[in-house]
C-alpha cells in the first residue's frame, strides 16, 4: 500500500469544512481534486486549505480521469449523492459519503450493488456513533445490570433556522435529520427495524415549507419498541443534537441526554406496589471509536489500507435508511409500514 492515498472531494459547501479540518491532520492522505457544480466553492475551498496543487472542477469524471484516487469523499446533498457514488466506484475508488445514503430506496440498491460489482469500500458518514458516550451507553445496557432492553424512547426538538435548500425541502427532519436519531437507536438498542407508523405534520409558525415535525413509532427487532419524537421548529427548550434517551429495561431504566448527564436506576427490593430502586453508575470509558467526522475518516481510511469492514458500511447503514423510508411511506399512507415491503430488505 502506498505511502499517501489520494482522495477527491465532492461538494464543497458548508458541511465540507468539517470534513477537510479532519483531513488536514492525516499525515497518510493527500486531496488531489475538489469538485463542486460551483467552481468559486471549489476554488474558496483549495484556498483556504492551501490545497493548491489539486485539481478544481465541476465535472467529477474529469477530476478522476486526471487525479486517479483511491477514495472519493462525497459531501453533497442527497438528491446527488447517487450519482457522485456510482461514479466513483465505477472508476475504482472506495466512496466515503455524507448522510443520508441515498434520496431513495431504490437508489441506495443501486449504490450498493454498484459496491459489490468494483469490490470496493462503500460507507457512510455517522459520526454519532464515534462518540465515547454513546459507546459506554451501549455498553451499559448490553451488560444486563438493569436486565434486557425493552423499550427505547428518543426526544429531538429544536428550532433550526437553516435559510437555503433544507427550507424547501420535503420531509426535511425524517430525510436530512432522522437518519442520525434512527442510526442512534440501532447502534443503542443492537436492534434492527421491522415496522414503523410515522406521524408527520408541519406545525403552525413553522419556517419550512413541508412537514418539519414527526412523532415514529418502530417495532424492532427482539420485541423491543422504539418511539421519536422530533421537531426542526420548536422553539425553546432544545434538546442536544444528539436527541434525549430513555432507556427501559426489565429490571432498571437509564436516561442519556445526549451530552455528559446519564442517570440510572435499577430495582433493589420487588414486591410492593412499587418496586425499591438503587442509583447505578453508567461508566464514560475511552473507545477507539471516538472523534466524531474525524474519527469515522480515520477508520474509514484504515479500512480501506488493511481491507476490513467498516462499522458503516452500506449493507448495514441502509438498514437505518430504510427506518426513514419506511417513516415517510407511513406518514404519506396513514399506515403501519413493514419495512421488509422496501424490497430487498426482506432479505435481512
Amino acid at each position: 500500500m502506498k505511502d499517501k492515498l489520494r482522495a477527491v472531494l465532492v461538494g464543497c459547501g458548508s458541511v465540507s469544512r468539517t470534513w477537510l479540518n479532519a483531513i488536514s491532520d492525516m499525515s497518510d492522505l493527500e486531496v488531489v481534486g475538489l469538485v463542486d457544480i460551483n467552481e468559486e466553492a471549489a476554488r474558496n475551498r483549495q484556498q483556504q486549505y492551501s490545497l493548491l496543487s489539486a485539481t478544481v472542477d465541476t465535472d467529477l469524471q474529469r477530476v478522476l480521469d486526471c487525479t486517479t484516487p483511491d477514495i472519493v469523499f462525497d459531501c453533497t446533498t442527497p438528491s446527488a449523492h447517487a450519482e457522485v457514488t456510482i461514479t466513483a466506484l465505477e472508476h475504482g475508488c472506495h466512496v466515503l459519503g455524507e448522510k443520508p445514503m441515498a434520496d431513495s430506496i431504490e437508489n441506495a440498491w443501486r449504490m450498493i450493488e454498484a459496491a459489490r460489482r468494483a469490490n470496493r469500500i462503500y460507507a457512510v458518514m455517522q459520526n454519532r456513533r464515534y462518540d465515547p458516550r454513546i459507546r459506554s451507553l451501549r455498553r451499559f445496557l448490553a451488560s444486563g445490570k438493569i436486565g434486557e432492553l425493552t423499550t427505547l424512547h428518543s426526544d429531538f426538538f429544536i428550532g433550526a433556522h437553516f435559510g437555503g435548500f433544507r427550507d424547501r425541502m420535503k420531509h426535511v427532519l425524517l430525510l436530512d435529520m432522522a437518519i442520525h436519531t434512527f442510526d442512534q437507536a440501532r447502534l443503542i438498542s443492537g436492534a434492527d427495524p421491522v415496522a414503523v407508523y410515522c406521524k408527520e405534520w408541519n406545525p403552525k409558525g413553522s419556517w419550512y415549507d413541508h412537514d418539519a415535525s414527526a412523532v415514529c413509532i418502530f417495532e424492532m427487532s427482539n420485541g423491543i419498541v422504539y418511539t421519536y419524537r422530533g421537531s426542526w421548529c420548536a422553539e425553546g427548550l432544545s434538546t442536544t443534537w444528539e436527541s434525549y434517551w430513555r432507556c427501559i429495561c426489565e429490571r432498571g431504566s437509564v436516561i442519556w441526554d445526549g451530552a455528559d448527564r446519564f442517570e440510572a436506576q435499577r430495582v433493589s427490593e420487588s414486591g410492593g406496589f412499587t418496586s425499591q430502586l438503587e442509583a447505578i453508575e453508567v461508566p464514560i470509558l475511552p473507545d477507539e471509536k471516538s472523534g466524531g467526522h474525524a474519527g469515522l475518516i480515520k477508520d474509514f481510511v484504515e479500512c480501506v489500507r488493511s481491507g476490513t469492514i467498516p462499522e458503516t458500511v452500506c449493507t448495514d447503514n441502509i438498514r437505518s435508511l430504510a427506518m426513514v423510508f419506511g417513516a415517510i411511506k407511513s406518514a404519506e399512507s396513514g399506515k403501519r409500514i413493514e419495512l421488509a415491503s422496501l424490497g430487498k430488505s426482506a432479505s435481512w
